[in-house]
């Protein structure tokens, strides 16, 4: 099974402010839709919260300390809870969507990042970690300007893990 880490990320790295995203990119939204429709997404009840609702023609896996059940996700108390709970089902991939916390405690599973780099700095109080370049290796990266639906310039980056 492929895990990926997905992510919008402005120049300083920041992905969100007050458990809300840092803009409104309607190109990035369709893209994770696009490549998150059919898979396990994985991310904090933050993440959850802020989203309100488990998303359309995915499988919700929520990492929570508490007890509280969810309707239409599943509720586990560890990342290694929920990523052995995925792959048990290989012909589904893993997205891990967020929030800091949770990237920063399974970006060393993730076989593959994709990054939308915002091309603006916003006012950011949680960040997504350094990709570490003797670890990662960018394949892809599509530049998109700003256009009617979206008021900032952003690339969609493909980085995938170097084999050792």
């Amino acid at each position: 099974m492929n895990v990926s880490v997905i992510v919008a990320a402005d120049e300083n790295n920041g992905i969100g402010n007050e458990n809300k995203l840092l803009c409104h990119l309607p190109a990035d939204l369709k893209y994770f839709k696009q490549l998150t429709t059919g898979h396990y997404i994985l991310m904090g009840r933050k993440t959850f919260d802020s989203i309100g609702k488990p998303l359309k023609d995915r499988i919700s896996l929520i990492i929570t300390k508490s007890n509280r059940l969810i309707d239409g996700c599943h509720i586990f108390n560890s990342i290694e809870a929920g990523v052995g709970y995925a792959k048990k089902n290989t012909e589904k991939q893993l997205f891990i969507i967020g929030g800091d916390s949770i990237f920063m405690q399974s970006l060393h599973i993730a076989d593959t990042v994709f990054l939308t780099r915002i091309h603006h700095k916003f006012n950011a109080d949680v960040f997504f970690p350094e990709l570490p370049a003797a670890e990662w290796e960018l394949v892809n990266k599509i530049t998109h300007s700003v256009d009617e639906k979206n008021a900032y310039p952003f690339t969609f980056e493909t980085y995938k893990r170097i084999e050792k």
